[in-house]
């Protein structure tokens, strides 16, 4: 892992292989490990994995943050990096991210894409559960919420099969900080709808969903029939194909790239 001072924080990444460059983005407690089964198999681009704000290696300012910060240090990132001309994809919390970079820095990018993920906000219910979750970090700390939440992720139907991912994906969580995961529930409960982003890009989109995903079921990540617009249905992931269909989730992404570089 590197380390990159992007104004008052730090983020922390991976930077693999040559080629055309493409940038990865975590979920919610994750980190750019989330990404180790796809990396090997787009080793004919260059793969820049980022350890998002409050996650893994990076740093978490004091006070507060939105996902629009989140995207502005990704900006500062590529601009001390001299990136452009970039795929960026994020999955779920990186998608909302990956969005708010589109919204802001749209010249910076080649094309982009959403895995698990949606431009619609938090509707009522989902915003009391991040309050919710809040509360359960606070009362029960960090193992307990990782432990309650990502056997959620995955599909219900593979839990045995896919014990050892799921393992994975616990110990990856486990090091989230508390602090970092709490600020983050809050941006995401903040955030606003970005589906003219999606429906005004100039730029192609892929848009990944997972068959059995109940986190964002494949209605919310489909909002647009645009022609610019990919979509992809992984039939046996859940919210996770970075791990569920990992094969399958890098062939597509492969093929959106030549398609569109």
């Amino acid at each position: 892992m590197d380390t990159q001072r992007v104004g008052i924080n730090e983020l922390a990444y991976k930077d693999m292989g040559e080629g055309q460059t493409v940038i990865l983005l975590h979920g919610f407690c994750g980190s750019s490990d989330y990404w180790e089964k796809v990396i090997p198999l787009l080793d004919q681009y260059r793969v820049i994995a980022v350890d998002l704000r409050g996650h893994g290696g990076s740093g978490i300012p004091e006070g507060g943050y939105s996902i629009e910060d989140m995207a502005k240090d990704i900006y500062y990132f590529m601009d001390q990096k001299q990136l452009k001309d970039v795929y960026m994809l994020g999955h779920s919390l990186g998608g909302y991210v990956t969005l708010s970079f589109v919204q802001n820095f749209p010249d910076k990018l080649k094309g982009f894409g959403l895995i698990h993920s949606t431009p619609l906000p938090d509707n009522e219910s989902t915003k009391d559960k991040r309050t919710e979750s809040i509360d359960k970090i606070d009362s029960k700390g960090m193992y307990s919420f990782i432990d309650e939440m990502v056997p959620a992720l995955f599909s219900k139907d593979r839990l045995e099969e896919l014990k050892e991912e799921i393992n994975k994906v616990k110990e990856i969580g486990y090091n989230t900080s508390p602090a970092g995961a709490k600020e983050t529930l809050k941006a995401m409960r903040s955030r606003g709808d970005l589906q003219h982003v999606i429906e005004s890009a100039s730029l192609p989109v892929l848009l990944v969903a997972g068959a059995n995903d109940s986190v964002v079921p494949k209605e919310k990540t489909f909002t647009s029939d645009r022609p610019h617009i990919k979509k992809v249905l992984l039939e046996n992931s859940g919210h996770m194909g970075l791990y569920e269909e990992p094969e399958k989730l890098s062939y597509e992404i492969k093929n959106f790239i030549e398609e569109t570089k």
